[in-house]
């Protein structure tokens, strides 16, 4: 990905009049903002490893694994959320890692490891560098310095049982690049969060990644069958059968850690075969409430869709400015909703006249496949244009929670109005992602001018946003994961006592305290 943007420089698009106009005339928004620096005029902390620590680090992996380049080291230097990608146009020197480690096996990782152990250097386990959370902080936690462990070299698909229907991928696959190989073999992972283009294998894993088929397949967490961890204290193998009652299940402890506990090299995954058939059908519901309801609806009855979302009024009022930009979606007046339905062709036909049923029930009108076949043209595009919004001086951030269907209502209100009030005159949006018999997540986008000061800006934001997310029945995340960001809630989350077993667990794992530091744990 482009160092200080999302993704691929030749996808980026401009800004279509309908949006320009939309920003004007919504947030006073009508200039270009400050360009950042280029690359070359970037400025990083020199490296802080000795010519010996590099040795070492060389010992374990091959001198040409590993690089103390600043043109390396800043691709490295963070996630890609909006206050990361402000930080990149700062101009001042910048934080980066102090060098990149590329192992090629387990036995290099335990290696480097065991360096960094001895020579007090922290740790970041790196896949596709597509954090929104403060995952990739170059964070040293007191210790004298700090690599990036690029997993890249662990790309294979190392086995696939058709009998059984699970596939092992190296934790440095992409998403495209997983589902290209099984592909081949006539299967299918079907995990696609919006980031699937860059994310890898490992970083599902790690952060309990939840993508947009997750009605259908489930969230990564469901799909994982086992884990291979490499720690500092050794190596774990874990899930040997489908389900077990063998004790507390272990591969709980790493899906999530966000590489805290562990290096992840390999995950064991439920796969299926490639669908036959693909159905889409989108529709329109008066209000978010009545949407809403009728999402819970479907899920509740199991009527089967591999998709369902549905966007408010504001989103769906912002999706038609947007259909230049993602491929030229109908009108749709009210709240959108998407439905979509993979599997064999009687099955679908089934499935989708159930859901059709419930949401007719419900108080749905259906625009027919249009729109649902315009979302998924587009599903990949947002952080393009998020980017195009930072250049024209409009701040644009996301952020998620879940909650039962009871507390929704209370939960997207509060969390709108804190978001209101600490950027007055922001635009905030919303949309149900992901459904559950119990609840559903909410995912709010807000779109703001700049301003003189964006990154306070919008930490006052973010904090007013999660204390109202966790004073209102909600979940600090859903599916972005912890990282540095959300690392304030976490005791209120979990309470004193959950926080002392992680502490407790990574101390086993972790004596010297050198994987991902300030991160997840308080």
């Amino acid at each position: 990905m482009k160092w200080d943007a999302w993704g691929d420089p030749a996808l980026a698009k401009e800004l279509s009049a309908d949006i320009k106009g939309l920003l004007a005339a919504a947030l006073g928004v009508t200039g270009d903002a400050a360009p950042g620096p280029s690359a070359d005029e970037v400025v990083l902390h020199p490296s802080r490893l000795s010519a010996e620590d590099l040795d070492a680090l060389a010992g374990a992996v091959g001198k040409e694994h590993v690089s103390a380049a600043d043109a390396d080291r800043l691709p490295r230097a963070g996630g890609k959320s909006t206050p990361d990608l402000l930080r990149r146009r700062s101009r001042e020197a910048q934080d980066a890692p102090d060098a990149v480690v590329l192992p090629g096996s387990e036995q290099e990782v335990a290696a480097v490891l065991a360096v960094c152990a001895e020579r007090r250097i922290a740790v970041v386990p790196f896949g596709g560098g597509t954090s929104v959370v403060g995952g990739l902080d170059p964070e040293r936690g007191g210790l004298a310095a700090v690599v990036s462990l690029d997993l890249r070299r662990f790309d294979q698909l190392l086995d696939l049982d058709e009998t059984s229907g699970e596939a092992v991928l190296g934790a440095g696959l992409t998403g495209p690049a997983a589902e290209e190989l099984l592909a081949e073999r006539g299967w299918e992972l079907g995990h696609y969060p919006q980031s699937f283009r860059y994310a890898t294998i490992g970083g599902f894993a790690a952060t309990r990644s939840s993508g947009q088929d997750s009605a259908g397949y489930g969230r990564f967490d469901e799909m994982v069958r086992g884990l291979r961890v490499v720690t500092p204290a050794g190596v774990l193998d874990l899930g040997r059968a489908p389900a077990s009652a063998a004790g507390p299940d272990l591969r709980q402890l790493f899906l999530g850690s966000e590489g805290t506990l562990g290096v992840i090299t390999a995950v064991r995954l439920r796969v299926h075969p490639l669908p036959a058939v693909k159905a889409y059908e989108a529709w329109s519901f008066p209000d978010f409430a009545t949407g809403t309801a009728a999402l819970r609806a479907v899920e509740q009855q199991g009527t089967g869709p591999t998709v369902i979302r549905l966007s408010d009024e504001a989103e769906t009022m912002i999706n038609l400015a947007m259909t230049e930009q993602i491929g030229g979606a109908p009108a749709v007046s009210g709240c959108l909703a998407v439905t979509v339905f993979e599997g064999g062709a009687a099955q679908v036909a089934a499935r989708q006249q159930l859901t059709r049923d419930a949401l007719l029930a419900a108080g749905g009108t259906s625009l027919g496949e249009g729109p649902a076949r315009a979302w998924e043209h587009g599903r990949f595009s947002a952080p393009y244009l998020r980017d195009s919004l930072l250049a024209a001086g409009a701040l644009c951030e996301t952020l998620e929670t879940a909650a039962s269907w009871s507390r929704l209502p209370a939960l997207r209100a509060a969390v709108t109005e804190a978001l209101t009030g600490a950027l007055p005159g922001s635009l905030v949006l919303c949309h149900v992602s992901h459904v559950y018999p119990t609840g559903a997540s909410l995912y709010f986008t807000v779109v703001a001018a700049l301003g003189e000061d964006p990154l306070t800006r919008w930490g006052t934001a973010k904090r007013a946003a999660g204390d109202a997310i966790l004073r209102t029945g909600g979940t600090i995340s859903h599916h972005h994961a912890v990282g540095a960001d959300h690392r304030p809630w976490m005791t209120e989350e979990i309470g004193d006592l959950g926080v002392r077993i992680l502490r407790a667990v990574k101390a086993e794992l972790d004596p010297a305290g050198i994987l991902n530091p300030g991160k997840l744990i308080p």
